[in-house]
This record gives C-alpha cells, sequence and structure tokens, in this order.
C-alpha cells in the first residue's frame, strides 16, 4: 500500500507529465481559456483543469484525503490529507512563461508534516520533513534592508499598493515571478531573502502548505502579515497574506511593515 510520502511524488509527477501535455497539445489562447469556477472563488483556466484531473486520477485508492486549488476539498475517509497547488502560475504556463510549479504538503492531524514543490518547467524539486534538516538552507539574512526580495505584484487603489513601496524602497532587488510556490522554494535554498504579498490577502493555504514545511525546516520562517495562524483549513477562500522570510527575525520585520502600511481593517479579507 502507498503511503502519503509516495502519494505526494505520485501527485507531482502526474502533474509534470499532465503540463507538458497541455503545452504540446494546446495553444495559448485554448490553455488560458475559463472552462470553470475553481473552489477557491477563482476562474479555473483550461491549463489547471487538465493538471488537476491528471493529479486526482493518479491518487485514486491512496491513503489520502485531497485538498486542492479547483476541486476543493475530497474526502477519502483518511487521516493524512494533501494539500494540494497543481498549478502554481498558471498565467505564466498558458502564456509560455517557464514559470510554474506544482506544491503539496501531507498534513496529519493539523499538522504539516511533508512537502514537495516541482518546478514544472525543469523538474528541479525540494523535498522536505517537518522533523529533518533539508540539504539546502535559507540565506539566514535578518533585516529587509538591502534584501533580496520577491512580491505579488501590487493592486492599484488599495492600501496595500503603500506596503507595497514600504518594501521594495528597503529592498536592493525586488522580483515579481508570479509564482507564489516557486519564489518559496528560491527563499528555502537561499537564492533569495523573502518573498510576500504585501497587504493584498491574495494567498490560500494552498500556495503556502508546502513553504510551512520547506521554509521553516531550512531555517526560515512563514507567517500571515496580520499575525493570523497559517493552519489547515478545508474551505479555499479563506485569504492570507502570506510573509515567506530567510529567518524568524525578516519575517517579523516585512510583516511589521506591511501592517503598519495597511492595516488589516482596510484589507478586504479577514479570515
Amino acid at each position: 500500500m502507498s503511503t502519503p510520502n509516495q502519494a505526494l511524488r505520485q501527485a507531482a509527477e502526474a502533474a509534470r507529465n499532465a503540463y507538458a501535455d497541455a503545452r504540446a497539445r494546446y495553444s495559448r489562447e485554448q490553455l488560458a481559456e475559463t472552462v470553470a469556477m475553481g473552489a477557491d472563488g477563482t476562474p479555473t483556466m483550461r491549463i489547471d483543469e487538465i493538471v488537476e484531473c491528471a493529479i486526482v486520477a493518479s491518487l485514486d485508492g491512496a491513503p489520502v484525503n485531497i485538498l486542492s486549488e479547483e476541486t476543493g476539498w475530497l474526502d477519502n475517509g483518511h487521516a493524512a490529507t494533501l494539500v494540494v497547488d497543481p498549478l502554481d502560475g498558471s498565467a505564466n504556463g498558458a502564456a509560455g512563461v517557464p514559470l510554474t510549479a506544482f506544491a503539496g504538503a501531507v498534513c496529519i492531524d493539523g499538522e504539516f508534516t511533508e512537502s514537495l514543490t516541482v518546478w514544472l518547467d525543469t523538474g528541479r524539486s525540494w523535498s522536505a520533513s517537518a522533523t529533518e534538516a533539508p540539504a539546502y538552507r535559507t540565506s539566514g539574512r535578518t533585516q529587509l534592508k538591502g534584501a533580496a526580495v520577491s512580491l505579488l505584484r501590487p493592486h492599484p487603489g488599495k492600501p496595500s499598493v503603500d506596503a507595497w513601496w514600504a518594501v521594495a524602497n528597503q529592498a536592493a532587488r525586488v522580483r515579481i515571478l508570479s509564482t507564489s510556490c516557486l519564489e518559496a522554494a528560491l527563499v528555502a535554498e537561499g537564492a533569495t531573502d523573502a518573498f510576500l504579498d504585501a497587504g493584498t490577502d491574495t494567498h490560500r493555504l494552498v500556495d503556502l502548505a508546502a513553504a510551512v514545511v520547506m521554509v521553516t525546516a531550512a531555517g526560515g520562517a512563514v507567517v500571515d502579515s496580520y499575525g493570523r495562524p497559517l493552519v489547515f483549513d478545508t474551505d479555499l477562500t479563506r485569504r492570507w497574506s502570506g510573509v515567506v522570510a530567510a529567518s524568524p527575525d525578516l519575517a517579523a520585520e516585512l510583516a511589521e511593515v506591511v501592517r503598519t502600511a495597511a492595516p488589516l481593517v482596510e484589507n478586504a479579507s479577514t479570515p
């Protein structure tokens, strides 16, 4: 019988194969076409649907429940749940920009125990366990000033723009890659110092679950800018402003910068 860890790897392999096949068979316009509304309340692209369906099929009979971005909660009566972002960076993938990722985490009794993130365009991967230190480590940076930071794009006309600039003005380098799970992996291995949503409440659990295991095990920290706990919840409409940082000190500083510039009361989502 397969284990939750094996199921995680099965899901990642299915995602990579389905992604490559979809890119080969469909045009960019077809891949980007909206075909449904996901469980998270956002439109589902054709490329999302193809990859997620392949993952769900690959897990038939596996000893896990599934919480996935488009389908939502599939309760199969098991103690373990795979929290999965089948295709992070959907717009990138549909357009042919090679910055996409599969990310999944095993959750048992409310605790995230293992994770696997795979860069779908290259096959490069990051696995982690909550009980073991991985081979990779964060940069260990403790201060925002002079840091290399990745950010979600700012949302014009909202207070979060002020938070975005408050972070960007202190950083030495700013990147927008549009793939949260891959950006978290880059923090985990020390390629960049932090990644965050500057107060837009865009992140769902599937965006952050793998990072909670991976980045924490590598010496960093994953928090919400407004202090809301990152806990297992089957409601994918719940949102966070995630901060993924090379150290707890840097995570705390970034969260404070965001809170000061964009207080929670002014945000649309307060899970």
